[in-house]
């Protein structure tokens, strides 16, 4: 089968190639993969993988073989999946890592949810945010467009934070109430931190944190390292905490969640790059030079099932 594969010497290190047929266990269902969605960072980091290795995490398409176990969806349903592999014409899957379509939802909206969506709703869970402060840093990235939106779904204040007044562009439409280029006029403390910047930024968010807050470092797109003053980090009263999200297990019943909430329009996939897959230098291109808001969404070949 055709497969998106690590080639260190191809532009953004993947290339179109050839692949062994998958070899589901007996918890994993096939996919025939009709759309892919690309990650930032899957593409950043894809030429320090294996040459050959079958790269990727997000799929959605069309079940062809059911797991041997009889759990999950059987043949024909349409389900969005997250596991390795998953840039391929076909990919085995854990039955506890995919969700039903609902009707009425494109599977190429679908292919966008699994990592950035679930990596926005499980680091949202991770404290109360009714009614508190939400500080998300590169909102305009794939996981943070999904956090401001649920964020405004859960009863926060949002605060998007991005890196120029053109990033900035179509944020307050998706719930934020203010949208702010670095951390400029935030002019209270925030509660929670949803960081995907990392570097100096990441310094300065924690001084705006309020006693009892948090901040989650899920992304760290900047060059540069994080230098913390001598006793910046301490700090009296209640604990103020920082630590680090990616929770990847047994993701079906979020996704599932994430697939609802796009159904019943309260959630937009945020698809701003669609293409063939032929197109990946291209579309990795764009997403390393930040030239993309959101998503970005391939569509695979067909190929023969076996």
């Amino acid at each position: 089968m055709r497969a998106l594969v690590v080639d260190p010497a191809a532009p953004g290190s993947l290339r179109l190639g050839e692949a062994p047929e998958p070899r589901p266990a007996a918890g994993q269902l096939v996919l025939d993969v009709r759309h892919i969605s690309l990650n930032r960072g899957e593409v950043a980091f894809a030429g320090q993988r294996p040459p050959g290795t079958v790269h990727g995490y997000d799929a959605a398409g069309i079940v062809v073989r059911a797991a041997a176990d009889g759990t999950g969806p059987g043949v024909g349903s349409r389900i969005a999946a997250f596991g390795p592999g998953a840039w391929a014409q076909r990919m085995a899957v854990d039955t506890t890592a995919v969700a039903e379509v609902p009707a009425g939802v494109d599977l190429a909206d679908a292919t966008a949810l699994p990592m950035a969506g679930v990596t926005a709703l499980r680091t949202l869970r991770s404290r109360p945010i009714l009614g508190h402060r939400v500080l998300i840093t590169g909102a305009a990235g794939g996981v943070g467009r999904y956090a401001v939106q649920l964020a405004a779904l859960g009863g926060a204040h949002v605060i998007a934070s991005v890196g120029s007044p053109e990033r900035g562009k179509g944020l307050a439409e998706l719930g934020a109430h203010e949208v702010v280029v670095g951390l400029e006029g935030i002019d209270a403390p925030v509660d929670l931190v949803l960081d995907t910047v990392g570097g100096p930024q990441l310094a300065a968010a924690w001084e705006l944190l309020a006693p009892g807050g948090g901040v989650q470092n899920i992304g760290w797109a900047c060059d540069e390292p994080a230098v913390f003053a001598p006793y910046s980090l301490f700090h009296i009263g209640a604990p103020k905490t920082m630590s680090t999200f990616g929770d990847v297990h047994e993701v079906g019943p979020d996704l599932a969640t994430l697939l609802a909430f796009t159904a019943a329009g309260r959630l937009s996939s945020e698809v701003d790059w669609r293409g063939p897959w032929e197109r990946v230098p291209e579309a990795a291109r764009a997403l390393l030079d930040r030239r993309i808001s959101g998503k970005a969404v391939l569509d695979v070949t067909p190929g023969t099932a076996p």
